[in-house]
């Protein structure tokens, strides 16, 4: 219920410095003051101005719990919009949960996942795109994401779809009121002047969608799959990129028969990466499901990085990985550069796509390794994001309503080609309005809404 005063830890589950136990609901100043004293030993909680932050003691059974700091926060002036009252307590995992139990046996229940941001969302106090940059914001792992995130908790995502729907909602109040009052406003040449006004909305989503996909690698990162011939370097690559010894590197082919996987950043990229088995016809039945694994994660990745050993010649086994690569993101390391080699890029340029970048490594002597970097920059950010661009849209349930609502108004457009009446209009515009609704929370559904908010941690 709405009305429960809710109570959670606002901060990790672990020893630190500090902890913070975070009460929100119509009773929370009134609960902390049932067992928080100042340093003259009153309880005088109530009786402190809003956004003040006060130094005193948690006390159960008139003995101290705690040394704390207490912030208050009254309606409407919190994030939640109710009264608020947070507890900086000590950080020890043991006061934490004591000053938590004690909130919740003076009249608190503890929160579920994400309920205080989904109070200030229901509250009004933020939208449902700023409510979900919030849990962006939290689990962001680069500065791009990050700022990207801060922009839209701000308002970007908001500020741009209510902009949106105005200019839509305006069309509709149009075309209704010159329906009902015909003889005062007129719908003479309104189709043109309408078909203009499909051209500028389809144009501006259309420039909102192309951001998506950099917004995905920002947000998501890039799966990626090392793929190659047993011993052509492939888990000497992981260890590079990783910076430490996350796979056995051995002269013996065959070592790596699981995949391996690590979590690199790259730049403003993070790749997930898995290290496969190497891809030959083999004949061990536990090589063999290795090989099937490797094939498998390849056909799914977002980028392959194929390392070639260059020290030996091409074969069937080559060959078999070249299929695979057709028609995906694949970027070749011509490897063991060091060595002398059997094969020629040019060789290997004929028989691969000429869009594929061949890059010249020796994960032995680390050389080729930044190239390859760029590489991966080039072929996933179309050139430099601008970390300060206004808006990118990184939540796949924006995109999918972005989607819906510029197909409304193609669908619009159609109808003013096709020369229908004015009342089709009203029905694609009034749909293509509803669906960017969707993005900050005005025409979504309760189930959706829950979906959305437990996904968030606990105390947020």
């Amino acid at each position: 219920m709405n009305s429960d005063t809710i109570a959670a830890i606002a901060t990790a589950m672990s020893n630190s410095g500090i902890g913070i136990i975070r009460i929100s609901g119509k009773e929370s100043i009134n609960i902390v003051s049932n067992i928080y004293v100042d340093k003259n030993n009153t309880k005088v909680l109530n009786t402190y101005k809003t956004n003040t932050i006060h130094y005193g003691y948690i006390i159960e059974n008139e003995e101290i719990l705690d040394e704390v700091m207490v912030s208050v926060m009254k309606s409407p002036n919190s994030f939640t919009t109710e009264d608020t009252v947070e507890i900086n307590c000590h950080g020890g995992i043991l006061v934490i949960n004591s000053i938590l139990e004690l909130v919740i046996r003076n009249g608190a229940r503890l929160a579920q996942p994400g309920e205080f941001t989904k109070r200030a969302f229901l509250n009004g106090r933020i939208d449902l795109s700023e409510a979900e940059a919030v849990m962006d914001i939290i689990s962001s792992e680069n500065e791009i994401a990050l700022k990207n995130s801060v922009r839209q908790l701000k308002g970007s995502v908001y500020n741009k779809i209510t902009e949106l729907r105005n200019e839509i909602i305006y069309e509709i109040a149009f075309i209704e009121s010159a329906l009902d009052d015909p003889e005062h406003i007129s719908l003479d040449d309104y189709p043109e002047r309408l078909n203009l006004k499909m051209k500028d909305l389809i144009f501006k989503i259309d420039k909102l969608l192309s951001t998506t996909e950099n917004g995905k690698i920002i947000k998501e990162g890039v799966n990626t799959v090392i793929v190659g011939k047993p011993n052509a370097g492939k888990s000497s690559l992981l260890n590079i990129l990783a910076g430490e010894e996350k796979a056995i590197v051995t002269d013996i082919a065959g070592t790596t028969r699981d995949i391996i996987e690590e979590n690199i950043r790259l730049h403003d990229i993070n790749l997930h990466v898995i290290d496969t088995a190497g891809i030959r016809r083999a004949e061990d039945i536990i090589e063999k499901i290795g090989v099937e694994k490797a094939k498998k994660y390849t056909k799914e990745a977002d980028l392959i990085i194929y390392v070639v050993d260059s020290s030996v010649p091409l074969d069937e086994n080559d060959f078999d990985i070249i299929k695979l690569i057709e028609n995906k993101k694949c970027i070749i390391l011509f490897n063991k550069s060091d060595l002398e080699s059997k094969i020629s890029i040019g060789e290997l340029k004929e028989k691969v796509n000429e869009t594929i970048k061949i890059i010249k490594t020796s994960t032995k002597e680390n050389t080729g390794i930044e190239d390859f970097e760029k590489a991966v920059k080039d072929l996933f950010l179309n050139g430099e994001i601008n970390i300060n661009s206004d808006i990118m849209i990184t939540n796949l349930r924006h995109k999918e309503a972005l989607k819906e609502s510029l197909d409304s108004l193609v669908q619009v457009s159609k109808s003013i080609l096709n020369n229908m009446p004015e009342d089709f209009y009203s029905i694609d515009l009034m749909s293509a309005y509803k669906s960017l609704g969707k993005i900050i929370g005005e025409e979504v559904e309760e189930d959706l809404v829950n979906e959305i908010f437990s996904k968030f941690c606990m105390g947020k």
